[in-house]
């Protein structure tokens, strides 16, 4: 099912699914009952692009947490529940905008029933979680090992138990760590289901791995029209999940807005400082509102020519350096003022 034709699915301020632009998430690593620490890292967050973050709620505690999180940010919060059906009642009752549940693991049809009716009542919805490696048993026995129609498989299973109590306010999550299953089991159920897809390959790794295999995941799930929301799981700040999904969702074409800072690979030319240089740009752009191409380029031989296709850029020389507005040099300029100037242009863009 292609996300134009997926189930339109309402997440407090956010729709996703019906061709609603695809929705990046990330995931709290503070404790949730630490409501001060877990609302700076939300806001963190919600400055770095990210459109819904998720908080584990593993106690009653942080069940109540939710209620104060939720009046000092603006982003939708969904709440991730394990085992205790108690504590997604009362994350829902305390003000979450969903709720992620595994159905297999919080008991028997009653205790889920009781779970729908809490949603049914405020209109939450149920995000409907399976992992590879929390695959049930039986299935492992069935198919002789972990694969993507196994997952599939669990995925439809617990679908089936929330609309067996009459309801559908459903987004579904199958993760793997082994991107070519993923993506298989994505386009599996792309067919079986229209509610919403969140995409993400979990347990991807560090932030070097973990972008890699993120990446190469994502792009195949997503440039066949599949998926609705998603996360780049990393391990390390959750603040670089969302620059890393924005920026993947950007080079589909999927998303516009946001600087994008393109730079040359280092060759015997450089005579700058350029992998120092193009780090700090890339830092430095991130709080310009701007939809531009932003160029680094390591050498006068071919940088100008290699910056015309961005909208402004710098190329590095011997101790020196250009600017380049729209394949012109408009500057020479020692390279301490490089950064500077660059950062000049750009705040007084369109002026």
């Amino acid at each position: 099912m292609l996300r134009e034709h997926t189930k339109e699915i309402r997440i407090g301020s956010r729709s996703i699914g019906a061709g609603n632009p695809i929705a990046i998430q990330s995931m709290t690593n503070t404790k949730t009952e630490d409501i001060d620490a877990t609302v700076a890292q939300i806001l963190e967050l919600e400055a770095a692009g990210c459109d819904i973050v998720r908080s584990t709620v593993p106690t009653h505690e942080a069940a109540l947490a939710i209620r104060e999180i939720r009046k000092r940010i603006h982003i939708p919060l969904v709440a991730d529940i394990h085992f205790d059906y108690r504590l997604a009642i009362e994350a829902i009752e305390n003000g979450a905008d969903k709720i992620r549940i595994n159905p297999g693991n919080i008991g028997g049809p009653e205790r889920i029933r009781e779970v729908v009716a809490a949603a049914r009542m405020r209109q939450i919805p149920i995000r409907v979680g399976v992992n590879s490696g929390s695959l049930e048993k039986d299935i492992i026995a069935r198919y002789g090992r972990v694969t993507a129609e196994g997952l599939v498989e669990s995925a439809l299973e617990k679908v089936r138990m929330i609309e067996d109590f009459n309801y559908d306010h459903i987004v579904i999550s199958i993760k793997s760590s082994d991107v070519m299953m993923c993506v298989r089991a994505h386009e599996l159920i792309a067919k079986e289901t229209n509610y919403p897809l969140h995409v993400g390959i979990t347990e991807a790794g560090t932030v070097f791995s973990g972008n890699v295999k993120s990446s190469v995941g994502l792009a195949l799930i997503l440039s066949q029209g599949i998926g609705d929301t998603i996360r780049v799981s990393l391990t390390g700040s959750p603040v670089d999940e969302v620059r890393s999904a924005k920026l993947i969702l950007r080079t589909l074409g999927l998303r516009r807005g946001g600087i994008e800072v393109v730079s040359c690979p280092t060759c015997g030319r450089t005579e700058i400082d350029l992998i120092t240089l193009a780090d700090q740009v890339e830092k430095m752009v991130q709080d310009i509102p701007l939809d531009l191409k932003v160029a680094v380029m390591g050498c006068v031989v071919n940088g100008p020519g290699e910056a015309r296709e961005a909208d402004i850029g710098i190329a590095g020389g011997k101790h020196e350096g250009l600017l380049i507005r729209h394949g012109e040099i408009i500057k020479k300029l020692p390279e301490d003022q490089l950064l500077g100037a660059l950062r000049d242009e750009l705040m007084n863009w369109g002026k």
